[in-house]
This record gives structure tokens, C-alpha cells and sequence, in this order.
């Protein structure tokens, strides 16, 4: 498996990367921030940490991975949703597709 890009050497951000071409790349989102660049074909990969920022980024063709913590919750609204809790989760989802109207 390739490198993932960026990579941080402690848990805090690293500086912003702007105008980036990303292609064909593993690229690590925890705590990162991205400005104008483009991801192609990528695999985009978030474990549950401080959440990306993304300004006027284009996506095509990427894979969206969720690994560690991100999957954990993921599993735990599966989980929520299979027992019953169906509303709960639905709401979610709505408040996450309401951001930015």
C-alpha cells in the first residue's frame, strides 16, 4: 500500500495544502485543510479525528474510507439503526445533508 499524503508527524495539523493535484493517491484527512485542489481518483481515508476542511475542492472518481474511531461509529449507528432506532439515525443524516443551505 502507497504512503498516505499528507502524513503528520503529531497530532496537529499541518499546514494548509493549497492548489494541490491530487491523483491516484492515498490521502490521509485527519485534522488536515485543503484549499482549491483537485482529488482524482483517490482514496480518502478518515479515522475519526479533528475533521478535514475542505475549500473549493473538486472529487472525482475518489473512494471514501473510514477506518479506526470513523468506522467504530459507523458500526455503532448500524447497530442503532438495525435494533430499531431508525429515527435517531434519519435525523442524523438529515442534519448532516441541512449543513450549508
Amino acid at each position: 500500500m502507497p504512503p498516505l499524503r499528507p502524513v503528520l508527524a503529531t497530532n496537529e495539523s499541518s499546514a494548509m495544502q493549497t492548489a494541490t493535484i491530487f491523483n491516484h493517491e492515498t490521502v490521509a484527512l485527519d485534522g488536515e485543510r485543503f484549499s482549491d485542489c483537485e482529488f482524482r481518483d483517490c482514496r480518502m481515508i478518515y479515522r475519526g479525528g479533528e475533521a478535514p476542511k475542505f475549500d473549493n475542492c473538486s472529487f472525482v472518481g475518489c473512494d471514501w474510507m473510514f477506518e479506526d474511531a470513523a468506522a467504530n461509529t459507523l458500526a455503532h449507528l448500524r447497530t442503532i439503526w438495525t435494533v430499531g432506532g431508525k429515527a435517531p439515525v434519519q435525523a442524523i443524516i438529515k442534519t448532516i445533508t441541512e449543513v450549508g443551505r
